[in-house]
């Protein structure tokens, strides 16, 4: 068992939301969707690697969405809402395979389309030694960059917390230079895998998912107007339809 670090909000029934973040984040860039009331549980989990979590030795979509899994009791239907690389693990959850009853999943804002340069440099990044900052401000304006949250998210905001740490010579990133090279998904293949409800979704001006490669993958892929690749931090309430759609689904396998 991984022990991800873990966030769970409003105790109640099915279905639970389960909110994936992306690479280099952490389970707080969902704080502003968390407004939302949704009539289940909510998990908010650190993803493998990242923030307050622990490492994983040999990072893959598998072995993260498998301790993902593991955040979720036994038994309950839940709803899956991943960006980015949490949207990968979104669809990887969605076929059963892991033991969550998932009704519907969401991935929002998957890169779809890898070079053999971007693979490339994903590689490099995963193969250099992690730097450590004479200050916590430097560590702060390199986590906000990676993460892709500079200029969403304020250096002086709570939720920059987890992404930095203190160790004995000065600061780090909380995120294992591991984790970049994951590697490019198969998302044909995972939504054709999925059992119940999916959406793929992006930002209108997002430019590691832009609407022509979004629908060539899913002729039926949500385009959010005026958002960039990070949506749940610069407008979660462009969200909200979906999450709605969601939650119909859901509702909808509990019925029958």
């Amino acid at each position: 068992m991984t022990n991800l670090y873990l966030a769970r909000h409003d105790f109640g029934g099915d279905p639970a939301l389960l909110l994936l973040h992306g690479l280099g984040a952490t389970g707080e860039a969902w704080h502003d969707l968390q407004m939302r009331n949704w009539p289940g549980e909510t998990f908010a989990p650190d993803l493998p690697g990242h923030g307050r979590s622990p490492r994983l030795s040999e990072y893959t979509f598998s072995s993260m969405a498998a301790s993902v899994a593991e955040v979720v009791p036994p038994g309950r239907q839940v709803v899956v809402l991943g960006h980015s690389l949490g949207g990968v693990l979104a669809l990887m959850l969605a076929d059963g395979s892991y033991g969550l009853d998932v009704a519907a999943a969401c991935g929002v804002g998957i890169k779809l389309n890898w070079s053999e340069a971007e693979l490339a440099k994903a590689a490099e990044v995963a193969a250099r030694p992690e730097r450590v900052f004479a200050t916590r401000e430097e560590a702060v304006d390199r986590w906000l960059k990676i993460s892709g949250l500079a200029g969403l998210v304020p250096p002086d905001s709570p939720r920059v917390d987890a992404g930095v740490t203190r160790v004995d010579d000065g600061w780090r990133v909380a995120v294992d230079p591991k984790a970049f090279g994951v590697g490019a998904p198969d998302v044909p293949a995972l939504l054709a895998a999925a059992k119940g409800t999916t959406i793929l979704a992006a930002g209108e001006l997002d430019p590691m998912c832009p609407p022509d490669q979004l629908r060539a993958v899913a002729p039926d892929g949500v385009v959010l107007p005026a958002t960039g690749h990070n949506v749940h931090v610069e407008n979660p309430l462009a969200l909200w339809p979906i999450m709605d759609r969601l939650l119909a689904s859901a509702t909808d396998a509990l019925g029958r």
